[in-house]
């Protein structure tokens, strides 16, 4: 009977134990597998991953085009940002009320002007860093864009992050490490190395530039719109990178040898940038910034798969472990919602946290229900002893 009891109390304690480690990691909820593999969670990474996609058609193409002698990102952008103000700008010049383009610019005009400059001259800095650094060093310095990122939403958007969130950050940056260590090993640790300090200088710059730019997105289209974002961002992006492009490439374009194949990449490049503009917010608004951030750490491994067929890269097995270790990293980070510090909305999923209190069973709860459930199998098992003792 000791020896029962003594088993009973082990097997209590180890329940409360991992009750109290699953609430600290992920929050006060009881998670359930059906709750956490949802269609919206499938869809959320799928999305993910179509923006990777996005960006190594970007890094293809911008590769045809290096090789091919031309080197204008200041163009590059300019187009995409013309396409943008070609569309999503023409679409608020025809709204009517507060929400017209002219109403926007009264009230909100500088706002916008600061995003769309920090936009624009983290692009430029991040492509003009490899020409004073390595491939290696530009893939693991701009990871510090994630936890600059979180430090802003902290900051400026309240939200809180769950220790599980912490850890599913440092998976994915674990899978950055060897995808990097798979890129030291193939011998792909291309770029210059004529003036290192600058280089990662440039990438640290441009990390911090990304996560000023991603915060801003994430409170606007969370707060005001998609559709303003896209638009005030077509319009100022259009004049800052047309004046910069004047400035700093009125020399390249014009030695550019125009022809079909440079033409079609040209187009390639900005479909690819256009789409990635046009549906990130998409994804934002439905996880966060930090979160898409995280799911475009795969886009480098797209870009390795592509360019050993293109490009004859060597394979190393380091990149499936990177691509699984990142997407293992997203899908954790996914799994917990995180939430702002007034509890006014969850990101992931408003209603997460507005369950009352009462409907989480604590530590006593599961106590009384375990040792209810214990004493009533004595019970049943005392009854039928009994019960066989007297026939």
């Amino acid at each position: 009977m000791d020896h029962e009891v003594g088993e009973n109390s082990f097997e209590h304690g180890r329940l409360g134990a991992l009750s109290r480690w699953g609430r600290f990691l992920c929050g006060p909820r009881n998670l359930k597998f059906k709750d956490m593999f949802t269609w919206q969670f499938g869809k959320t990474i799928a999305m993910g991953q179509a923006l990777s996609m996005l960006i190594c058609g970007t890094a293809v193409t911008c590769q045809y085009l290096a090789d091919a002698g031309v080197e204008t990102p200041m163009l590059q952008s300019f187009l995409n940002y013309t396409l943008l103000l070609l569309t999503y700008t023409l679409v608020l010049a025809f709204r009517r009320g507060e929400n017209n383009i002219v109403q926007i610019l009264k009230t909100k005009w500088w706002k916008y002007f600061l995003m769309a400059l920090t936009d624009v001259e983290a692009n430029y800095t991040v492509v003009k860093a490899y020409q004073f650094t390595t491939l290696t060093s530009i893939q693991l310095l701009d990871c510090f864009v994630i936890p600059v990122l979180m430090l802003l939403s902290w900051i400026f958007l309240k939200t809180r992050y769950r220790p599980l969130h912490f850890i599913a950050v440092a998976v994915c940056l674990l899978g950055v490490g060897a995808m990097v260590g798979a890129d030291l090993l193939a011998g792909r640790d291309q770029g210059s190395s004529r003036h290192v300090l600058l280089g990662d200088g440039l990438v640290l710059v441009s990390a911090a530039l990304y996560a000023v730019s991603n915060v801003c997105q994430e409170y606007t289209v969370k707060n005001l719109s998609r559709v303003e974002f896209l638009g005030m961002m077509g319009l100022f992006g259009t004049l800052i990178s047309g004046v910069q492009m004047a400035i700093l490439e009125s020399k390249a374009i014009p030695v550019i040898s125009w022809n079909w194949t440079i033409c079609l990449l040209f187009v390639a490049y900005t479909l690819c940038m256009y789409g990635l503009y046009s549906f990130m917010p998409v994804v934002v608004n439905m996880t966060s910034a930090t979160a898409v951030n995280l799911s475009l750490l795969t886009a480098d491994l797209f870009s390795l798969f592509c360019g050993m067929f293109l490009f004859r890269y060597n394979f190393s097995g380091l990149y499936i472990v990177s691509f699984v270790v990142i997407t293992l990293g997203f899908i954790m980070f996914n799994i917990v919602p995180t939430y702002t510090a007034d509890q006014s909305y969850a990101t992931n999923d408003r209603a997460y946290y507005l369950a009352s209190s009462a409907d989480v069973p604590q530590d006593g709860d599961i106590a009384v229900d375990w040792l209810q459930k214990e004493g009533q199998e004595n019970e049943d098992r005392i009854g039928s002893s009994h019960r066989a003792h007297c026939n």
